[in-house]
């Protein structure tokens, strides 16, 4: 008998054994994972700052103004210049937290229906990711920011009533008043906020008139004074008549600082966000999917950020 050297790459027979590869390749599962996950932490792009540590802890500073504590003086010719202290902002320290759940797939679950198990534990897993993260990232921004203004009517009106974009000028005009260099470039509001606003007649009388971006065609409102509007479940009070919509400058509210804890079997694009492991269970005929971020949220400027309160009606 012929003998061929070097051998043949072996094949793939069927579609349970291509599902046990792609389980028992950790490479594959983490950019599943990430495909799931990308852009859907909202916690990434209103913090947008990255922060690595290797202590499980971080040491910052808020509140830190743009300007030295003194102003410049007039300096005669050969005198010496004035000094000024340079202030930072109060230390704040905080500790990273492993989030994550295990989902469990048998032997007869693939069999019986292929991918789709698979697909929905990992589905499913990443959903509760990003909504515990998100959550604990939205409470810690509503915690940190203060400053807010009060609509002038409830966003729930209708005719004349509502003045939503005259809210949404007055606050971000606040935020500029300021003078700490905050260039403001998101609006969040919660999914009951958000369908007034795409619906409320002021508003659309001002949009172009047969323009495929409309929200009317699209579901979408994407801009409104300068301001990208981004729709958050995870909102504090969302739903509730204590909602309210914030204004964000993207680039300076704070950062999440992520933690990579290693571990045999861990993989991610860099370390950092979503983490996958896949663990196989002979015993037991099944596989155990495994998704994690070790990550905590820091605001780090709360002034960049405004709240409009008085948006829903009250009960």
């Amino acid at each position: 008998m012929a003998v061929l050297y070097p051998p043949a790459q072996p094949s793939l027979s069927g579609d349970v054994l291509t599902i046990s590869r792609f389980l028992n390749s950790p490479t594959l599962v983490a950019r599943r994972l990430r495909t799931l996950a990308e852009q859907r932490f909202i916690s990434d792009v209103l913090l947008s700052g990255r922060i690595a540590t290797t202590s499980g802890s971080v040491l910052y500073e808020t509140g830190e103004s743009i300007y030295s504590d003194r102003a410049p003086k007039s300096v005669a010719p050969g005198a010496e210049y004035p000094l000024t202290p340079i202030s930072t902002g109060d230390a704040s320290l905080a500790k990273t937290v492993k989030w994550g759940n295990d989902a469990e797939v048998t032997d007869e679950s693939i069999a019986r229906q292929m991918f789709s198990p698979v697909d929905k534990a990992m589905t499913k897993l990443v959903n509760q990711t990003v909504k515990t993260v998100d959550g604990v990232a939205m409470s810690a921004i509503h915690s940190a920011v203060s400053q807010n203004t009060a609509c002038i009517a409830t966003w729930t009106g209708g005719g004349s009533t509502p003045q939503i974009l005259r809210d949404i000028a007055r606050a971000r005009g606040k935020i500029d008043a300021l003078n700490q260099g905050y260039d403001p470039d998101y609006l969040v509001v919660d999914d009951a906020t958000y369908a007034n606003l795409v619906s409320d007649a002021s508003v659309a009388a001002l949009l172009r008139r047969e323009n495929g971006a409309n929200p009317v065609y699209t579901g979408t409102f994407p801009v409104i004074d300068g301001l990208t509007v981004l729709r958050c479940p995870n909102l504090t009070n969302a739903g509730t008549t204590s909602a309210y919509a914030l204004i964000v400058d993207s680039k300076a509210l704070g950062s999440m600082v992520d933690e990579n804890l290693g571990g045999p079997g861990y993989v991610s694009s860099d370390g950092v966000g979503i983490q996958a492991k896949t663990i196989r269970e002979d015993k037991n005929d099944k596989w155990r999917l495994r998704c994690r971020r070790v990550t905590v949220p820091i605001v780090q400027e709360p002034a960049a950020a405004w709240k409009i309160t008085g948006v829903a009606a009250a009960s």
